[in-house]
């Protein structure tokens, strides 16, 4: 071991760290929090797809997937996944391009045989020659899944249009061309491939428990130690990302969903050097500005376009492509080369003016503030984290890297504007009516490249003085300055109302545990014409929009002071979410309900708002089948929820008079749920509750809550509605819902899910290799609990996933009478944890208070009964619950499936009980009121 500087943490951190390198080189991050229950651990190798062999593209992603098939200690290939899940974790892994990272959680006390079983992942894994074939057909359906994803569509454009010789160019996830041949052939390949580039002086490990360090000093070691050094030292080839022939290129791509986005890109050296500056952070702070003057506000102004955003792009070794991207308007589209035009002025007006130390240390504060006060999060996504920033960052900077602005280094930052610039400059239009030339590999993506004119290129390098109309931002008035927690004595430990009266009430509560300066604020007024038909929910969705449209130009600055808001419609009205330092919020809500109230709405900007929506609506139809059919589900079943086909058929038609006709119906009759949490005082709560009453006073009558409805499937048996999706694959879900709310059916459905599913995902995915998509979920609607099995299957039609589906049901009782009553209890006990897992921060509880008070849980205990009647279930209750309730053929369920494009063949899913026409159905159906 060696002695490393102390991990810079937050004040507000009450975790302890430890850094340490074991004799293997392995570097180590130990982490001691005694708040949580749970335990987490993260393996980050420095092996990704850039490390693929040059005609074994996806073997990176495929020995991440072996990995998880059994070790020589632990041969059993579904053990590791039974093993977390029964002890109430999570596990998953990702293959990036320069990484590939493990991560997983669990139950404090089962923390050292989780890593025993992990820490044989790099120390002697099975690679099973039996799996291989089932394996490699996991790959394929992943990819499968992604064929008719336009991002991955567009991401392997630009794998073709760099330079080919850099390894960003190889198709990163792999199918059954590239992992062909025998098994036991890819089995000696990938052995190579494991035993050459697998080695613990490049791998990074973080551990998140409430052990002591002392103890988990005694972990690593023990279980990590034996971990071979192989020394290896990365070597990625020293070429360019960008070739001098790539650059002054536009490259057209046609998507399959309807969009208008230009990217202008700038190839720029590695990025890791600058991360004490941060000077790529500062330029993106002022090119990305929404404020009045800003780019986008111009932009706007022109109606060329409606979103930009600034600093994405793809990053590496040796590399970042530094991105500004645009979402175009149909006039902005005509007006490209304007817009470009603009950038570079714009690009220009920040050299001259905008390299200033005020400006740099606004941006440099707010990291500060938030460093100061940085929430907790879960102990996996922590883990997770830290490991990868272990390959960035210096040892003490590991937390601190990511916040951390030391100071302006004017050179520096100018040096990366002037790389700018129109010779550095890249196209990249994405637009349905655009002319191709090619088609990419792997995603057959039409696309074409040609080079820029020259005329085009000299007019952008003269615009150099910006217009009168493009200005820097001013300074941030909504920037509270050193903000500070109140102390208070809480009176309650949930929240009290502290506000009523006929239309309104509004909880509160004082947080005493997070200590950060922040509050959130939780509006939801419900107004019985917010979604009654589908015209109206459509009219309700472009309120919303409209608002958020027209207030996001005055708004921008207290987002970046981190002040931040949503609005979202919901089955009876809307919601506003409020949330960040305390100091500024009431000022913030003011602006915004000051705002909302105006309605003052163009013309123009409805044309434009409306046709995003449209577009939205139109593109859900391209989205993958399991995407839809989730969609489907609610819409089948909650009254007030409908498809976004069916709301676009109505927004065709609708005026600017009739949104204004509605707005104002809309608060003709609301009723107002509100709570104020996190560091708010009681009588500023209960202020807010007088200035809400009187604005309500003013604009409306009182109302009762709006109702929500869902059908009830009882006497229903097997129903089943197809949906036309124009997709390969088929998919489908099966769902069974509970007839109460009680606790004891709460718990009853999410036991049997949580039992569930880590058997039917080995069964079904890995053992029946069925899909990539497999799963199990515990899912209450409208308060009733319910569970679902979901499959997308590239392979089969939906008659054999039902089967495959119908199958496991029946025979799963079997499983439960085999469980010992050491395994059940743990099983339970797993469960019980994840249900009463701690908050981590002020979000996580503000949103728990929320769905509490959504679901009419006033004593905040729902988590605490459910927990209590988990206690008390026997295995003999759980298979009487599957036998009476889930294994006949006249259950009451619902099934939604699509028939697959390659699977029209097969024989199709019918049955008498078939939904043809969803609105009579949910017009006739009974339903549970809520």
């Amino acid at each position: 071991m060696s002695d490393f500087p102390p991990v810079t943490k937050s004040p507000n951190d009450h975790r302890q760290y430890q850094f340490l390198t074991l004799k293997n080189k392995l570097r180590v991050l130990l982490v001691e929090d005694m708040q949580t229950t749970q335990a987490a651990a993260s393996m980050a190798v420095e092996v990704g797809h850039f490390d693929d062999p040059q005609l074994r593209p996806g073997m990176a992603h495929f020995l991440e997937h072996m990995l998880f098939l059994g070790t020589e200690k632990f041969p059993q290939s579904g053990e590791y996944n039974a093993f977390i899940n029964q002890h109430g974790g999570n596990n998953n892994a990702w293959t990036g391009t320069e990484h590939t990272n493990f991560f997983y959680n669990i139950d404090a006390n089962a923390f050292a045989p989780s890593l025993d079983r992990f820490s044989q992942f790099f120390i002697a894994p099975k690679f099973d020659v039996e799996l291989v074939d089932r394996e490699r057909q996991a790959i394929e359906s992943e990819y499968s899944l992604k064929l008719k994803d336009d991002v991955r569509r567009i991401y392997q454009v630009q794998k073709e249009s760099i330079n080919q010789q850099h390894p960003f160019s190889k198709f990163s996830v792999g199918n059954l061309a590239t992992l062909s041949g025998t098994q036991q052939e890819l089995r000696d390949e990938l052995i190579t491939f494991y035993q050459t580039h697998y080695s613990a002086n490049i791998m990074t490990l973080c551990l998140v428990a409430p052990l002591t360090l002392t103890k988990q000093v005694a972990l690593v070691e023990h279980y990590f130690s034996a971990i071979e050094n192989k020394n290896i030292v990365k070597q990625h080839p020293e070429v360019p990302f960008i070739d001098k022939t790539q650059n002054q290129t536009q490259i057209d791509v046609l998507p399959l969903k309807e969009q208008k986005r230009v990217a202008i890109s700038f190839c720029l050296p590695g990025i890791d050097k600058y991360y004490c500056q941060k000077p790529l952070t500062f330029i993106s702070h002022l090119l990305g500005n929404e404020g009045p003057g800003s780019l986008l506000a111009y932009l706007k102004e022109q109606n060329w376009a409606n979103n930009l955003s600034a600093g994405g792009g793809v990053n590496g070794y040796n590399f970042k492509d530094y991105t500004i991207n645009i979402q175009l308007t149909e006039r902005g589209l005509t007006h490209l080369d304007d817009v470009i035009s603009c950038i570079f002025e714009y690009i220009n007006l920040i050299k001259h003016q905008g390299i200033e130390d005020w400006r740099y240390q606004e941006r440099a504060n707010l990291l500060q503030t938030a460093f100061k006060f940085q929430e907790q999060i879960k102990p996996l996504d922590l883990a997770s984290h830290l490991s990868i920033n272990m390959h960035h960052y210096a040892v003490e900077d590991t937390i601190y890297g990511d916040y951390r602005m030391d100071t302006l280094n004017q050179q520096e930052t100018l040096e990366l504007l002037n790389a700018l610039n129109v010779d550095n400059m890249r196209i990249q239009l994405v637009n349905k009516q655009i002319e191709s030339s090619q088609t990419a590999n792997w995603y057959h993506t039409p696309y074409s490249i040609k080079p820029i004119s020259a005329l085009r290129l000299n007019k952008w390098r003269h615009s150099t003085t910006p217009r009168n109309q493009l200005k820097l931002p001013a300074k941030n008035p909504f920037i509270v300055v050193n903000p500070q927690t109140r102390t208070s004595e809480t009176a309650s430990e949930v929240p009290k109302v502290v506000a009523e009266g006929k239309g309104y009430r509004i909880w509160h509560r004082k947080d005493d545990e997070f200590n950060v300066p922040k509050g959130h604020l939780f509006l939801s007024l419900d107004s019985v014409v917010a979604s009654p038909t589908p015209r109206h929910a459509a009219l309700t969705r472009l309120y919303v929009e409209m608002v958020l449209d027209y207030l996001s130009e005055s708004t921008y600055q207290a987002e970046v002071a981190g002040l931040h808001y949503n609005i979202y419609p919901h089955q009876g009205g809307l919601t506003l979410h409020l949330t960040g330092f305390s100091g500024n919020q009431e000022t913030l809500l003011s602006l915004i309900i000051n705002k909302a109230r105006e309605r003052n709405f163009t013309q123009s900007r409805f044309d434009v708002i409306k046709k995003q929506i449209l577009r939205s609506w139109y593109n859900a139809a391209q989205a993958k089948p399991i995407s839809q059919l989730f969609t489907s589900l609610t819409v089948t079943l909650q009254k007030r929820s409908y498809e976004p086909l069916r709301m676009a058929q109505e927004l065709e038609t609708i005026q600017l008079d009739d949104l204004h006709n509605h707005v104002s119906q809309f608060y003709d009759r609301v009723y107002l749920e509100g709570l104020v949490y996190g560091d708010w005082l009681v009588e500023e709560a209960q202020q807010l509750g007088r200035k809400l009453e009187a604005l309500l006073t003013l604009v409306s009558k009182p109302s009762q809550e709006s109702s929500r409805e869902l059908v009830n499937l009882q006497h229903q048996k097997t129903l089943l509605r197809e949906k036309q999706i124009s997709h390969q694959d088929s998919a489908i879900i099966v769902y069974y819902q509970s007839a109460s709310t009680t606790a004891i059916n709460m718990a009853l459905f999410s036991l049997l899910n949580h039992t569930m599913s880590s058997s039917f995902f080995h069964e079904l995915r890995t053992q029946q290799q069925l899909g990539y998509m497999v799963g199990t979920g515990y899912l209450p609607l409208n308060r009733h609990p319910g569970i679902i099995f979901y499959i997308q299957s590239p392979g089969h039609g939906p008659r054999k996933l039902l089967e495959a589906i119908d199958e496991f049901i029946a025979d799963f009782g079997y499983a439960v009478m085999q469980m010992t009553n050491e395994q059940w209890q743990m099983t339970k006990q797993g469960l019980q944890h994840q249900v009463m897992e701690h908050d981590p921060n002020l979000k996580t509880r503000g949103q728990r208070y929320w769905v509490s008070l959504g679901n009419r849980d006033y004593q905040f205990n729902h988590r605490e009964s459910v927990v209590a009647e988990i206690e008390k279930l026997t295995r003999a209750d759980l298979i009487k619950f599957i036998m009476n309730n889930m294994r006949s053929k006249t259950c009451d369920r619902l099934v939604l499936f699509n028939q697959g494009e390659s699977h029209l063949d097969n024989e199709p899913l019918r049955s008498a009980n078939m939904i043809k026409d969803l609105k009579q159905f949910k017009a006739n159906a009974e339903k549970f009121a809520f």
